[in-house]
């Protein structure tokens, strides 16, 4: 397969990569929320059926959400090429990593809720929920700001789209885990991104090519 030819199915796998990702997740976030209220206290919290199955369908989605991450953030770096900043690059590559293990460490810490008597593992839950609000959506706040200023230092992302970017990336490194479901924001940005990686393929397509 040539360069070229490479270099143009790349934005495809990134924005499809991404959207699996965004669904996976944001799925996976609302049916934890559901079922586990962080407010609940762990000494007489109890998981009911119903709840461990929300539970168990949640965690396991999580192992494929990552992986949908791991396509995505390749694909991104495929897409940015040679001209990418080795300094940024670098800390877009490590956010990205830390935040899959963070997210796989709080996936199995809230298996421990999954116990057979119902009785619901507070050490397990609040360790699951450190992770997660905690550790991984810093870690996706670095993501998303050093994605955003990759795309505008290149020009593939416009500048709206990297001040949203911003913003979203300010507002999971300060609210962390004082606003409950803002960990939506993450796969919401990782949406938009993918739609926009889309449209603007289908839009490059579409234009005639230049005479040679």
């Amino acid at each position: 397969m040539d360069r070229k030819h490479k270099r143009l199915t790349t934005p495809w796998a990134a924005g499809l990569a991404g959207m699996v990702f965004a669904i996976l997740t944001a799925t996976a976030i609302v049916l934890v929320r559901i079922a586990l209220p962080s407010g609940v206290d762990g000494a007489e919290a109890t998981v009911d059926a119903g709840q461990r199955s929300a539970v168990r369908t949640a965690l396991e989605l999580v192992p494929f959400a990552g992986i949908a991450f791991l396509w995505f953030m390749g694909a991104l770096r495929e897409h940015g090429g040679e001209r990418e900043d080795k300094f940024v690059s670098t800390v877009f590559l490590g956010s990205g990593l830390v935040f899959v293990a963070t997210l796989f460490g709080a996936a199995a810490a809230a298996w421990s809720v999954l116990d057979e008597g119902g009785q619901g593992s507070s050490f397990g839950r609040d360790v699951a929920y450190a992770l997660l609000t905690t550790y991984a959506m810093r870690m996706a706040a670095v993501f998303v700001i050093t994605t955003s200023t990759i795309g505008h230092r290149l020009g593939v992302l416009p500048r709206p789209l990297a001040v949203v970017g911003y913003l979203a990336g300010l507002t999971l490194l300060v609210v962390g885990a004082n606003v409950p479901w803002s960990e939506l924001v993450f796969p919401a940005w990782v949406l938009v991104l993918s739609l926009n990686i889309l449209w603007s393929r289908r839009t490059a397509a579409s234009q005639p090519a230049a005479p040679a």
